[in-house]
C-alpha cells in the first residue's frame, strides 16, 4: 500500500483516525499537566469525543470502504459510532468529581476511556474477522486495567484479574473460531465469506463450529447467559464510573459485531443458529431477572439487570434469517441500545451521587429517604427504573415494543411471551428501589456535583421526552440497519 492509497484509506475512516490520534496525543500532553490540574485532561478527552462525534455527523450519508473492505462506513457504523462517543462524553462527565472524592485522579484514566472507545468504533466499522478480533482487544484491554483503577481496593483488584482472565479465556474462542472460518472458506473478511457460502464452496459444517465459537466469545464480551459469569463481581468491584461505561460501551460494542456477521455472512447458518439464539436470550432473561431480585447491593442488582437487558436485544438477532423482518429486528435492537444508554447512566449517576468512599452508600436500604431529601434525584432514578421495566411513555417502553414486535413478525411468540413475563419480574427488584426511595424513612447524603446532576438531569428528561417523540429516533435507527444490510 502507497502512501498515497493509506491516506486515503486514513480519510475515510477519519473519525476513528481523529480518535486514536487523539487519545495517543494525550497521552503525552497528560505528562506535562500537574497533578492537581488533571481536570485539563478531563476537558481534552471531551473535546477530543465532540471533535470527532461532530467528524462522524459530518459523514452522515456517507457509503464507503476502506483498506481493501475490512472496513466499512456506513449508517450502522455511523449510529453506533456517535452512540459510543456521546456515551464516553458522559462517563467522563461522570468521572472527574467522583474519581477526586475516592482519590484515584489520575490522567491516564481518560486515555485509557478513550482508546476503549476507539476499539468500540473499530468495532462498529468492523467487517472482516481479523478486525473484529483487534477491536474487540483494543475495547477489552482498557476496560482491564479501568476496572482496577482503584487499587490498591481488594474488591477493584479482583474484579480487574477477573475480567482480564475470563476476558482473555473468551477471547481464544474468538481465534479460535475465526481460524476455523478461515479453514472452512478460505477468507475472513465477512462479505467474502458470504460469496464463498453462495457458491457452495464453504464447509457448512466447520463454518456452524467456528460461528459458535465467536457466539461464545461475544456472548461473553455482552454478558449474555451462560457467559456472564464476570459481570456481578467485575460491577460490583470496579469503580462505578467505570462500570457505568463498562455497562454501555461493552454491549455496544459486542452487538455490533455480532449483529454486522450473523446478518451478513451467516443467513444460511440460521436452521443452526435460530434455536441457540432463542435458548441464550430466553435464559439471559430469566436468569437476569430472577437472580437480580435477590440482590441488596445496587450494584450487583444492576449487574443482573445488565445481564437482562442483553437477554432482551438478543432477541432481535433470532430472526436473523428471515429477509421480511430482519431490517425491523435490527432496527429495533440499534433503538433499544441508545434506550439502554439513557437509562443505564441516569441510574448509574444516582448510584455515583450517593456512593461513598470505602463502598459505602451502596445497599438498597441506603436510598430511604431520598424521595424527600432529594426529590430531583429520587425522580431520575424513578424514571430510570420505570424505563428498564417497560413502562410507557418513557424510551425502554419503546425499545421494548418494537423487539417484542419484530420478534412476534419472526414469528416467534413464545420468545416474545417470555420476554413480557420476565419484564413484569423485573418490575419487582425495579420498584423496590422506588419504594425505598419514598416510602422508607432515612437521611441519605448525596455528594455535591454539578456535573453528575447535569448528567442526571439530561438523561431522566432524555427517557421521557425520546419516550414520547420516538419516530425520528426509530427512523434513524431503521435507515441505519437497511444502509448495512
Amino acid at each position: 500500500m502507497t502512501l498515497g492509497e493509506l491516506t486515503a484509506n486514513l480519510i475515510k475512516i477519519l473519525p476513528l483516525s481523529i480518535l486514536i490520534l487523539w487519545a495517543s496525543v494525550l497521552l503525552l500532553v497528560d505528562l506535562f499537566i500537574p497533578k492537581d490540574r488533571k481536570a485539563w485532561t478531563a476537558i481534552l478527552a471531551a473535546a477530543g469525543l465532540l471533535v470527532t462525534t461532530g467528524f462522524t455527523i459530518a459523514q452522515s450519508g456517507v457509503d464507503v470502504e476502506a483498506f481493501g473492505g475490512m472496513l466499512v462506513v456506513d449508517g450502522f457504523s455511523q449510529f453506533l459510532t456517535i452512540l459510543v462517543l456521546t456515551s464516553g462524553v458522559v462517563a467522563i462527565l461522570l468521572s472527574y468529581e467522583y474519581l477526586t472524592r475516592l482519590g484515584i485522579q489520575r490522567g491516564e484514566y481518560y486515555v485509557l476511556l478513550m482508546f476503549s472507545i476507539s476499539g468500540m468504533v473499530l468495532m462498529a466499522m468492523a467487517a472482516d474477522l481479523i478486525v473484529i478480533f483487534l477491536a474487540l482487544e483494543l475495547l477489552s484491554i482498557p476496560l482491564y486495567v479501568l476496572a482496577g483503577f482503584a487499587r490498591p481496593r481488594s474488591d477493584s483488584e479482583e474484579a480487574a484479574i477477573k475480567y482480564f482472565l475470563l476476558g482473555a479465556f473468551a477471547g481464544g474462542f474468538v481465534v479460535y473460531g475465526v481460524a476455523i472460518i478461515f479453514g472452512a472458506t478460505g477468507y475472513t473478511g465477512l462479505n467474502n465469506v458470504l460469496q464463498t457460502i453462495q457458491s457452495g464452496s464453504a464447509d457448512l459444517s466447520l463454518l456452524a463450529v467456528g460461528g459458535a465459537l465467536i457466539l461464545v466469545g461475544l456472548g461473553f464480551k455482552v454478558a449474555a447467559v451462560p457467559f456472564h459469569m464476570w459481570t456481578p463481581d467485575v460491577y460490583q468491584g470496579a469503580p462505578s464510573s467505570v462500570t457505568a461505561f463498562m455497562a454501555v460501551g461493552a454491549k455496544v460494542g459486542g452487538f455490533a459485531a455480532l449483529m454486522r456477521l450473523f446478518v451478513t455472512s451467516f443467513g444460511v447458518l440460521a436452521i443452526d443458529f435460530t434455536n441457540v439464539l432463542w435458548g441464550l436470550a430466553a435464559l439471559t432473561m430469566i436468569l437476569g431477572n430472577v437472580v437480580a431480585i435477590a440482590q441488596t447491593n445496587i450494584k450487583r442488582m444492576l449487574a443482573y439487570s445488565s445481564i437482562a437487558q442483553a437477554g432482551y436485544i438478543l432477541m432481535a438477532l433470532v430472526p436473523y434469517g428471515q429477509e421480511a423482518v430482519i431490517d425491523d429486528a435490527i432496527a429495533a435492537a440499534l433503538l433499544y441500545l441508545l434506550a439502554y444508554a439513557f437509562m443505564s447512566f441516569a441510574a448509574w449517576a444516582v448510584v455515583i451521587a450517593l456512593e461513598k468512599t470505602e463502598g459505602r452508600g451502596l445497599q438498597l436500604s441506603d436510598y430511604a429517604g431520598m424521595g424527600r431529601k432529594y426529590p430531583i434525584l429520587a425522580a431520575i432514578m424513578t424514571v430510570s427504573m420505570l424505563s428498564f421495566t417497560g413502562i410507557p411513555p418513557t424510551l425502554g417502553f419503546i425499545g421494548k415494543f418494537y423487539l417484542f414486535r419484530s420478534v412476534i413478525d419472526g414469528g416467534f411468540v413464545w420468545l416474545a411471551i417470555i420476554g413480557v413475563l420476565t419484564s413484569l419480574v423485573s418490575a419487582y427488584y425495579y420498584l423496590r428501589v422506588v419504594i425505598f426511595m419514598y416510602m422508607h424513612d432515612g437521611e441519605p447524603e448525596v455528594e455535591r456535583d454539578n456535573w453528575l446532576y447535569l448528567t442526571a438531569a439530561v438523561t431522566g428528561i432524555g427517557m421521557i421526552l425520546l419516550g414520547v417523540f420516538s419516530l425520528p429516533l426509530l427512523n434513524w435507527a431503521y435507515q441505519a440497519a437497511i444502509s448495512a444490510f
